[in-house]
């Protein structure tokens, strides 16, 4: 398609504009009329030319896998095979929710040379996302028209969960600072830790941590060095009914629960245990148990595309289905947006699973809720609303109450909040030895 630029607007307009002052001089008809015939001589042959140019072409090369809400770099290669310098606009097909502040790019790409254009593209949503065809427009050489055309180029590309607070937690740990992030262990002796190797004495060593034997024999102090203890089961059961919709800002409560699972997973990995995933409401998606740090890798690629459904989360189903599934003991963690009719329903199915594992709920909390809360009386409407939430929190804090009260485990907390207070939840876990 041929559309005029706006310098061949212009040119049109001062030669339509010079048709007023040739109304009322006769004489000046025919020059007008001559410069009328130049300039459509001339617009024609940059019309031609456009459609003489050889079309470029066009490779693009995508990161190996996106992160929802990350930007990734996009590398286009740009091949002009004519011989003449082409001046033009690029616009890669981006996926249709996707963003690019670097697009459309112009630039002149000289006659035989490959121009290499970069840019940062963001995707806010996890699954697979396809790039289209590259849409172009190249200037006439007498840049009077663009011709649009489109250069057929798909290619899907995976957008994973937003890893990026694991990938800081790994740089951290590798400097032992996680407690930066707000992870904190806590260092506990007794029997949730394994001996792990003799070594001197150091000032802070409790006496019970001194090794009598070695150090008669080495005549100084030798103390225990201990560990965590390892090969331990994780299994995440997380929600994907319709419940897990819910937004906290511009992010869906299922969306928050994915961040906070990977980064424990990356704790419990990096402990030694093992990580398995169900999902349930409406899907029943399982992963068995996998260990190792490279297992991250495995738990991105089951849950990069993982959504939430229109169907209401059955928590019996679900315990009945991993009571199969799985028979070695095993910390179980239920991610949900727990609500106060749940109680008849949720209770029951988490003691079952108390029979053989240890359990702990972690609920998320509608931030809007809390801020409803806090928010002033000022008229009935605000009043209403107040009383409402104060409603909705008490009738949640009954059945986290009724759960503690069986020895279930429970952790309430808002979305911002979830990743790193589960993740202290599992440390603390860990180090009293429950499991």
């Amino acid at each position: 398609m041929v559309t005029p630029s706006r310098f061949g607007m212009q040119v049109l307009l001062v030669w339509t504009l010079a048709s007023v002052p040739v109304a009322f001089v006769p004489t000046l008809v025919m020059p007008w009329l001559l410069i009328g015939g130049v300039l459509l001589c001339l617009w024609l042959i940059d019309v031609v030319m456009l459609y003489v140019y050889r079309p470029l072409r066009i490779e693009r090369e995508l990161p190996q896998r996106f992160a929802v809400g990350e930007k990734g770099e996009v590398h286009l290669s740009l091949h002009n095979p004519n011989r003449k310098a082409l001046r033009l606009e690029v616009f890669d097909g981006i996926p249709a929710e996707a963003e690019a502040a670097a697009m459309p790019w112009e630039g002149e790409i000289p006659g035989g040379i490959t121009a290499h254009v970069r840019y940062h593209a963001t995707i806010p949503q996890r699954g697979e996302a396809t790039f289209g065809a590259v849409s172009l427009r190249v200037l006439g050489p007498l840049r009077l028209f663009w011709r649009s055309y489109r250069v057929p180029l798909t290619q899907a590309v995976k957008v994973y969960p937003n890893y990026a607070p694991v990938m800081r937690l790994s740089l951290l740990a590798t400097e032992h600072r996680q407690d930066q992030m707000g992870i904190v262990r806590r260092s506990r002796g007794g029997s949730s830790r394994d001996f792990h190797q003799l070594r001197d004495y150091r000032q802070g060593d409790s006496l019970s941590q001194i090794d009598w034997k070695s150090t008669s024999r080495r005549l100084q102090l030798i103390s225990r060095d201990y560990q965590e203890q390892r090969n331990q089961q994780i299994v995440f059961l997380l929600d994907s009914g319709r419940r897990m919709r819910a937004l906290d800002g511009e992010v869906p409560h299922f969306d928050h629960c994915l961040n906070a699972l990977l980064m424990v997973s990356y704790v419990a990995l990096r402990q030694g245990d093992n990580v398995a995933v169900q999902s349930f409401g409406g899907v029943d998606r399982w992963l068995p148990s996998v260990k190792g740090s490279h297992a991250m890798a495995t738990i991105l690629e089951h849950l990069y595309d993982a959504e939430t459904t229109q169907s209401p989360s059955d928590f019996s189903e679900a315990a009945e289905r991993l009571m199969m599934r799985f028979r070695r003991r095993a910390l179980v963690i239920v991610m949900t947006n727990l609500r106060g009719e749940d109680a008849e329903e949720i209770i029951p199915a988490l003691r079952s699973l108390q029979a053989r594992h240890l359990v702990l709920l972690a609920s998320l909390c509608e931030g809007s809720v809390r801020g409803a809360i806090e928010e002033p009386v000022v008229d009935f409407s605000s009043a209403l609303q107040h009383v409402a939430a104060r409603q909705y929190m008490g009738e949640r804090r009954e059945v986290l109450a009724h759960l503690q009260a069986h020895g279930i485990l429970t952790l309430d907390v808002t979305a911002d909040e979830l990743a790193v207070g589960l993740a202290n939840r599992y440390l603390d876990i860990k180090a009293a030895g429950a499991l």
